[in-house]
């Protein structure tokens, strides 16, 4: 008889049966609430981790989306240097035209610009406190790096620039910064600004920071033009 027939055999006549109960095969340690407890942990986890990089997602896009805005809005600027400006008086004499080409090729060596311009303008009361005021227009990603960059060209001219300080850009937005410097005459005041589509830097003698400030403000809302 072969093998497979004692086999058979054996299984019929000797062998106790396999006794089943009621309990369920338990394939790990852990209780079922325990392994219950763990899944909706993760599930929880896992939707606090998509809440989370949703709301991310949302402010990158909201934060893009103002930034390529205020773009649109400032990218299109134009300068002009008009007769009269804040005051003003336009100084068309052969040195004030001098002074106003050399800064403004200064300006142009250091920083690639569609337009340049720049102009003196005299304070009717006291010559003394007239303007230098030079810049230009272009597509500016980071207009706060390229009036660092004008704030550098000025250091290299005159000295460096103390005590720079952010001060209000007005309603036509980017930044302004200020400082003093010291020139032939002593020392005056330098404020400067940048949005998306112009820089310029702007000189004042005899002037405080503060003053300064309301004044480049003043003259900025009357040389700037956007289309």
């Amino acid at each position: 008889m072969s093998d497979a027939h004692l086999t058979a055999r054996q299984l019929d006549e000797g062998s106790a049966p396999v006794e089943l109960t009621d309990e369920p095969i338990e394939l790990s340690n852990r209780a079922p609430e325990e392994a219950t407890d763990r899944t909706a942990a993760r599930a929880r986890r896992r939707r606090v981790i998509l809440v989370l990089l949703a709301v991310l997602a949302l402010a990158g896009l909201a934060a893009f989306g103002t930034w390529g805005w205020r773009i649109a809005q400032q990218k299109d600027a134009r300068l002009t240097t008009p007769d009269k400006v804040g005051g003003l008086t336009l100084d068309q004499s052969e040195r004030a035209s001098s002074t106003a080409d050399y800064l403004r090729s200064g300006l142009a060596a250091d920083i690639q610009l569609d337009s340049s311009f720049g102009a003196v303008y005299q304070d009717p009361g006291d010559t003394r406190r007239s303007v230098l005021i030079f810049g230009g227009t272009t597509l500016l990603w980071q207009p706060e790096r390229d009036l660092e960059s004008l704030f550098g060209l000025m250091a290299d001219e005159t000295g460096a620039v103390t005590g720079l300080r952010d001060v209000s850009p007005g309603r036509l937005g980017g930044v302004m910064r200020c400082g003093n410097t010291s020139g032939e005459g002593g020392d005056f005041a330098v404020c400067g600004w940048a949005d998306h589509g112009s820089v310029v830097m702007a000189m004042f003698p005899f002037r405080s920071v503060d003053e300064s400030a309301a004044l480049l403000r003043e003259i900025r809302e009357t040389i700037q033009i956007r289309d």
